[in-house]
């Protein structure tokens, strides 16, 4: 069912069983109204024709006369029936059935007043006292013409229920579709955007509403997609690059040897750059699979505690043995109190990968000197650590992209590198809930800050 039949169907519904609620209330209430009016036209009648039954011989010419007019104001089908206390019949006045029994007349006499309805009569019972003695008086009439009315008023309301839900079904149907129009429109926005077209974004997204925040959400999820789409097509063209450069030139070296017969040194010379681009080839295929293995699920990693600061230190030793002509000063003056702040939980060997990424790029991209500088800082819930070079720097443009892989700035494409490096080291930060981030400034260096969560736990010396 489409939402718009079912905001009809629930609109109409709460509106019906109002109207239902309110037609019985009013009939009710109106039927109610009635028959204590009645009741009381009825008892004022039995009073009526007791005092001119009973009391004709006891008042004046004049009473006499006024009770037998009063008396004679008749109420549509009135009968009046009056039994003394004995139980015998004194006075009958009108036809039909008033329902007297000998149990009728005894109730009447015990609570003074009674009311009671026999179909569509309705009795009014009373206990009337006189100087002759006890008597009982009932009267009774049929209330045709309220009865009428009140039957008019029960077609007037179902007519009126029926005449209004049509109404509110057709204004129920046309304020849905009223409702439902920016949905609508975000759907036809929507089906618009397609691979090709990831900058169109969507229109209703300026507001304070719900559809403005759902519109907002998608937006920001198209530019993630948009962003993620971009970096695809940079890390398929670059990796392409990469890839081809090497075996361009193997395959070059290769049939140039083949052309005509050479020398041994020669051939050897075309082996050794062969064996070079191989290597490079393999280095690019173990960068893409430790790429790989950082992407799976963080439960399968196999973690435990480390001291952060000797995880830096190891990551130091193993770059010098890397680079022995390099220099990486570690700063440790930040040092907290509790040494057990510096712990993290994670993976040694990812975790060594990612600071020798981190510290390698900042020998590569570093002037003559070779130096990078580390600094180890214990913040509320991290541990961070900031490495500093004085390199060429990164522009903001290319900034976006330094975690894509086989991605290369275009100011160091003439340094060696296969831009696997920071993509590898977010990726395994990720999987250990830290964070990378890279701010720089062209000629003037980078500065690369990686961050774990404290394990706050006690490690036992």
């Amino acid at each position: 069912m489409k939402i718009r039949t079912k905001l009809t169907m629930q609109f109409a519904s709460i509106i019906a069983l109002i109207l239902i609620l309110f037609s019985l209330v009013v009939y009710y209430f109106t039927s109610l109204y009635r028959q204590d009016d009645f009741y009381n036209r009825i008892l004022r009648r039995a009073e009526v024709a007791a005092r001119h039954v009973l009391e004709a011989d006891e008042v004046g010419e004049d009473q006499r006369r006024q009770n037998l007019i009063q008396f004679y104001h008749e109420l549509p089908h009135e009968a009046v029936r009056i039994y003394n206390s004995s139980g015998d019949l004194k006075f009958s006045n009108g036809e039909g059935d008033l329902g007297v029994t000998p149990a009728i007349l005894e109730r009447i006499r015990r609570e003074g007043v009674l009311e009671y309805d026999i179909d569509v009569r309705q009795v009014v019972g009373i206990r009337y006292q006189d100087s002759t003695g006890d008597f009982v008086v009932l009267a009774s009439s049929i209330d045709a013409y309220s009865l009428r009315k009140l039957q008019n008023l029960k077609i007037i309301l179902v007519v009126g229920f029926l005449g209004s839900m049509v109404v509110v079904i057709i204004a129920g149907w046309a304020f849905a579709k009223q409702a439902l129009l920016p949905i609508t429109k975000v759907v036809s926005e929507v089906k618009q955007i397609s691979a090709n077209d990831l900058h169109l974004r969507l229109s209703n997204a300026d507001g304070k509403d719900e559809l403005s925040h759902l519109a907002q959400t998608f937006n920001s999820m198209l530019d993630r997609l948009e962003l993620a789409f971009e970096m695809q097509s940079t890390f398929v063209s670059n990796a392409s690059h990469e890839l081809r450069t090497p075996l361009t030139t193997m395959i070059g070296e290769l049939e140039v040897a083949l052309m005509k017969p050479r020398e041994p040194e020669e051939y050897q010379r075309v082996l050794q750059s062969t064996l070079e681009d191989a290597r490079l080839l393999t280095e690019l295929s173990n960068g893409l699979l430790q790429i790989a293995q950082a992407s799976i699920d963080p439960s399968k990693v196999k973690q435990s505690y480390l001291r952060f600061d000797e995880l830096v230190w190891m990551a130091r030793d193993q770059t010098l043995k890397r680079q022995p002509k390099a220099r990486i000063d570690i700063d440790f003056s930040n040092f907290p109190d509790d040494e057990n702040r510096l712990v993290v939980r994670g993976n040694e060997a990812l975790l060594l990968i990612a600071v020798v990424n981190v510290l390698e790029n900042a020998i590569k991209f570093s002037p003559n000197g070779r130096v990078a500088v580390g600094q180890i800082e214990v913040q509320k819930h991290d541990v961070v650590l900031r490495v500093q070079d004085q390199g060429l720097g990164i522009s903001q443009e290319d900034l976006k992209h330094v975690f894509v892989p086989f991605f290369r700035a275009d100011n160091v494409r003439n340094i060696t590198g296969h831009g696997i490096g920071l993509p590898l080291t977010e990726r395994i930060l990720k999987m250990h809930r830290g964070s990378i981030n890279v701010s720089s400034q062209i000629n003037k260096g980078t500065e690369v800050t990686i961050s774990l969560p404290q394990a706050y736990v006690i490690i036992p010396i």
